[in-house]
């Protein structure tokens, strides 16, 4: 039961109203909470704006959204997920939320001070919600604006079906006392210790909160789920069901944000399923916490330019004005696409993400043994077979593929392990405007692994500029659905898909360097190919290495746009 006394630090005067003691039930029985505030003197019903979300945070933060909201002429309503706030019901993050907020929704929708229209918004977790409310598309929701919108299953846990760990303490966080635990998730020794420790001693992943001495509840619900399977895709909109999702939407996102792929993969099977659906799209040199404030001066130790900070409340609140009560569109959306080159100084729009390129090139990984480094060419060369790579899973001194973008930009790279390719250098100016994508060919003496693909520019000054990333499992890169194992020594092809979209300006001299290796080290699962549910692993089936050959024919798609003249 939640027994602390709820304080208002925000001085609202007398024109609110305030209900802090909100309550709906579900059609299964379940009391959810929240919290509304409004104006006194609204004479006539007006729109409402929702928040729905799993960080309650009554006291101050939500407080000041719901007063952001009425501020605007709407009602503010900000509810929670179970078993938060003033719920008494269990804790689940993520499986119920998209029934819940349609019954907040249909709710408000009854009530006398609204005029029948919805709106949601909200970032991280909040714009998963937003998502989730629109599998069954209540007629009262008319807009959302998620801004790098979770994808359960997809981004996190799991990136790609891969479990990793950045966000463990996550799980306790919000899911250990009806407001928010954190004191646990600011002890970032101790959840650091936690993964080197697991590394060390060799364990299945499965047993990582017992390394960590506090069970992980949450954690174990998601290890029975290693596939993409019906236990994720009924928490959003899968396949078919974007086709219904007929209202607009605006998607807010970063280059450097850790959940894009999730992010954009709404945008895409929206867009794929529903066409002409009216969805834009804003994204910039931003990261997960940067983009919910309209961008940030420095980034992952990267400065940023000026132009690319945008006030995001003011764009948020004119879109609301455009959608639910007539009002212009917001005239910073140019186009259906509107983005901030880094490198450039000011926007650059375009119709759709295909349309931010008008040239692919193609960069094969040409094996080049007689040099100190591998090459990336344009044409097909066949100078030898394969380049080979060999990966001992019982080896702790030695980790592989370090592909986090931090910092940006950096003097060097990992030259220790893994297998470097580098591009001729450009002849002039070029945007490198999109995800990049490609196909690796190779054999491995397993049934199973992970692996992880880094793009990076070399510029003419010698420093590296990190472009993207890719972690990947290659049991599931066909279907993420049902897990495929290869079959050992046999070649087979592993599309690369499910990267991050990114605008730069490349320089003349500039070369694009391919980072290629086997995913092992402390911060994710370790796929020691046995074909096994890889939580149950460990270290006893690492006594035969992993034994990969990477062939030419290899190859990385870049989408670029030709640049005539500065914009």
């Amino acid at each position: 039961m939640y027994a602390q006394q709820v304080e208002n630090p925000i001085d609202l005067g007398a024109d609110y109203e305030l209900n802090d003691k909100l309550f709906f039930n579900t059609a299964d029985g379940a009391r959810l909470s929240g919290m509304l505030l409004k104006k006194k003197n609204l004479s006539t019903p007006v729109p409402t704006i929702l928040q729905f979300t799993i960080y309650a945070r009554p006291q101050e933060r939500d407080l000041q959204t719901l007063k952001d909201i009425a501020d605007r002429g709407y009602v503010g309503v900000i509810a929670y997920s179970r078993g938060k706030y003033l719920s008494e019901e269990a804790i689940k993050p993520y499986e119920t939320d998209g029934a819940d907020a349609r019954t907040v929704i249909d709710w408000i929708s009854k009530q006398t001070w609204s005029d029948g229209q919805v709106a949601m918004m909200g970032g991280s977790y909040n714009g998963f919600t937003q998502w989730a409310a629109s599998k069954q598309l209540h007629p009262a929701l008319k807009t959302i604006v998620p801004i790098v919108a979770n994808r359960p299953g997809m981004g996190l846990p799991m990136e790609n079906n891969i479990f990793i760990n950045p966000n463990y303490q996550w799980a306790f966080y919000v899911g250990n006392q009806r407001l928010l635990d954190n004191k646990t998730n600011d002890d970032r020794q101790r959840f650091r210790e936690m993964q080197f420790n697991w590394w060390y001693s060799g364990r299945p992943y499965r047993e990582i909160d017992q390394v960590d001495g506090t069970s992980n509840p949450w954690l174990q619900t998601w290890l029975q789920h290693p596939s993409y399977d019906r236990y994720w895709q009924d928490m959003a909109p899968y396949g078919k069901e974007f086709a219904q999702i007929t209202i607009p939407v605006l998607t807010i996102d970063g280059y450097f944000n850790d959940s894009q792929v999730s992010s954009l993969d709404y945008l895409r099977q929206h867009l794929q399923h529903n066409p002409q659906a009216e969805h834009y799209l804003v994204i910039g040199p931003y990261g997960h916490f940067g983009a919910q404030r309209g961008g940030e001066k420095k980034l992952n130790e990267l400065d940023i330019h000026p132009a690319a900070l945008f006030d995001i409340n003011a764009l948020t609140f004119a879109w609301m004005d455009y959608v639910l009560k007539g009002k212009q569109k917001p005239s910073f959306l140019k186009d259906r696409v509107n983005y901030f080159p880094v490198g450039e100084s000011q926007w650059r729009h375009a119709p759709s993400l295909s349309a931010m390129s008008d040239h692919m090139l193609r960069l094969y990984l040409t094996p080049d043994t007689k040099h100190k480094q591998h090459r990336l060419t344009p044409t097909l060369e066949i100078q030898q077979n394969y380049v080979e790579q060999i990966v001992d899973f019982a080896d702790r001194k030695n980790s592989n593929n370090d592909y986090y973008p931090y910092p940006i930009l950096r003097n060097n790279i990992d030259r220790s392990n893994g297998l470097i390719f580098v591009s001729d250098p450009f002849k002039e100016d070029i945007l490198l405007n999109g995800a990049f994508s490609g196909e690796l060919i190779a054999s491995i003496n397993k049934r199973d692994f992970d692996f992880g693909v880094t793009l990076y520019e070399l510029t003419p000054e010698g420093h590296y500029f990190h472009l993207g990333y890719v972690i990947d499992r290659a049991s599931y890169l066909h279907d993420p659905s049902q897990r495929q194992l290869l079959k050992p020594n046999q070649v087979t092809r592993l599309p690369l898909t499910q990267t991050k979209l990114i605008s730069k300006r490349l320089h003349k001299g500039s070369r694009i360097v391919v980072y290629l290796n086997v995913n092992k080290n402390a911060f994710s699962q370790i796929n020691y190919g046995t074909g096994k549910d890889v939580s149950d692993e460990s270290i006893g089936d690492a006594k035969r290495k992993l034994v990969v050959k990477w062939f030419a024919g290899s190859y990385v798609n870049l989408q670029l746009m030709l640049l005539h003249e500065d914009p």
